[in-house]
């Protein structure tokens, strides 16, 4: 799938996602903001705090494009213009560099094994933001659950909190409370 398809998905659910996840941003705190629909929500309510964002996506970078507040740094890369994100060795080398107090970043499944994308060329980039941050916080409408991707990017214990939504199934709820992930319902 291309951005433009998943940002009409589920929308009013990841609008109230995003509002949600940028409560957890203080002011000053430097964040890995990642690609993805749900991230620009994330970002739309994020223009207006006094904070620094590193990203790879260019869709966020064009919610900021006139943000006063926000001190904005793209990865650099390889541009993969389906997904309308940065990847790749120099994009993996800038995020391996850098640490940040946390990182929000979508995904495509999540599940007992743990959490993965469909697509091979953004995993190692996923990858790299999650070990450049100290708090890892998935933003993920309840469609994602249950869901084993291609590519595993990382066990749930490398994860902090989910922000998704009231549709979340109970089982899946347990699955992350019994791996210690605090889950916040939108």
């Amino acid at each position: 799938m291309d951005f433009s398809r998943l940002s009409g998905a589920l929308q009013d659910e990841k609008s109230r996602i995003g509002k949600v996840a940028s409560a957890l941003v203080a002011d000053g705190q430097t964040i890995i903001l990642g690609g993805g629909s749900t991230c620009v929500e994330v970002a739309k309510n994020l223009v207006s705090k006094p904070i620094q964002v590193i990203t790879n996506s260019i869709p966020v970078v064009q919610v900021f494009w006139d943000s006063k507040q926000v001190e904005l740094t793209l990865t650099g890369g390889y541009f993969y213009p389906r997904l309308g994100v940065q990847l790749g060795l120099v994009c993996e080398k800038m995020l391996n560099s850098i640490s940040a107090d946390m990182l929000i970043m979508g995904i495509r499944g999540i599940s007992a094994a743990g959490i993965s994308d469909h697509n091979t060329l953004i995993v190692e980039s996923l990858r790299a933001m999650i070990k450049s941050a100290r708090k890892v916080v998935l933003v993920a409408d309840h469609s994602k659950f249950g869901t084993d991707s291609m590519a595993h990017v990382a066990p749930l214990t490398d994860v902090d909190r989910i922000v998704t939504d009231s549709g979340l199934d109970p089982s899946f709820q347990q699955m992350l409370k019994d791996n210690s992930i605090e889950v916040l319902l939108a």
